[in-house]
């Protein structure tokens, strides 16, 4: 299973309580600006080949899967945190329903230029630069857990997405990161971790709020989640549901925990939901 980003900040926070190991909430901070890097496996991109993009200031790794047949569309996949663009095989079957495929490593992971991940200050604007690379629409972007959250906050600003599905964001992130700090973590400490965060990181944590965005975001979104989900419970996506002016739907998948909500069985409904939502 992938990290997610409540795992990291936990993990994080606990290590720092053990002695020696400096100061709970500038550890915190690093643990949130500074997920573990996953290279993308040498024989996947063998298989796939490379396209590089220019984000917002970064180089951005990633590859193009073509359609199969005739082109209709363009597929955006951005991954979950701690991980790559690996994870967008599952949604190549789309390939063969028309869409082009692009994914790549979102900056601070995998294969990618920069050094902190801002949960979508920075990461939206990526989203943005690449989007001026795709040359076929509809554009329908898939996140999962930080790519939702990525995806949704580009949706309220950028007329080119047509369609989201999200799975499994975060409402906001100063809303998770409190929700799954340890017992031990006074109010005090959380918030100097937040405020080392914004410093180093050059960002504002209470500007990253999908919630917020999904008041603006007029295009339809599919949002699904872990209905067991203890890391990020379902409750964020509800609040993003209950936010959004726009078409929706809300699936909770059962049995899912955190990064499961993309499963197997559930592409079929994904399908369908795009071919009604999207596809002409």
């Amino acid at each position: 299973m992938r990290p997610s980003i409540v795992l990291m900040v936990t993990s994080v926070m606990t290590l720092a309580s053990s002695g020696g190991c400096g100061p709970i909430p500038g550890w915190a901070a690093g643990g949130l600006l500074h997920p573990g890097r996953r290279s993308v496996d040498p024989s996947l991109a063998a298989k796939f080949g490379k396209q590089t993009f220019q984000g917002d200031g970064v180089t951005l790794e990633g590859w193009k899967l073509p359609a199969a047949g005739t082109a209709r569309g363009t597929v955006v996949y951005l991954h979950g945190v701690a991980d790559n663009r690996g994870s967008s095989l599952g949604a190549a079957r789309l390939t063969e329903r028309g869409f082009d495929l692009v994914a790549y490593d979102s900056r601070a992971h995998g294969n990618s230029g920069g050094d902190a991940c801002t949960y979508g200050f920075y990461e939206k604007r990526d989203l943005s630069r690449v989007l001026d690379r795709i040359e076929r629409g509809p554009i329908v972007v898939i996140g999962s857990s930080l790519g939702a959250a990525v995806a949704l906050q580009a949706a309220a600003d950028d007329p080119r997405i047509t369609a989201v599905v999200a799975a499994e964001s975060f409402s906001d992130l100063e809303s998770i990161a409190r929700e799954r700090a340890p017992k031990f973590m006074t109010e005090g400490s959380i918030k100097k971790a937040l405020e080392i965060a914004e410093e180093q990181g050059k960002f504002a944590v209470g500007d990253v709020s999908p919630v917020r965005a999904a008041a603006r975001i007029q295009v339809p979104v599919l949002l699904l989640h872990g209905a067991v989900d203890r890391e990020t419970p379902p409750l964020h996506s509800q609040r993003i549901f209950d936010a959004l002016a726009g078409p929706k739907e809300l699936i909770l998948v059962p049995g899912a925990g955190h990064n499961q909500a993309l499963q197997p069985a559930v592409w079929p409904r994904i399908e369908a939901w795009i071919a009604k939502m999207v596809v002409p």
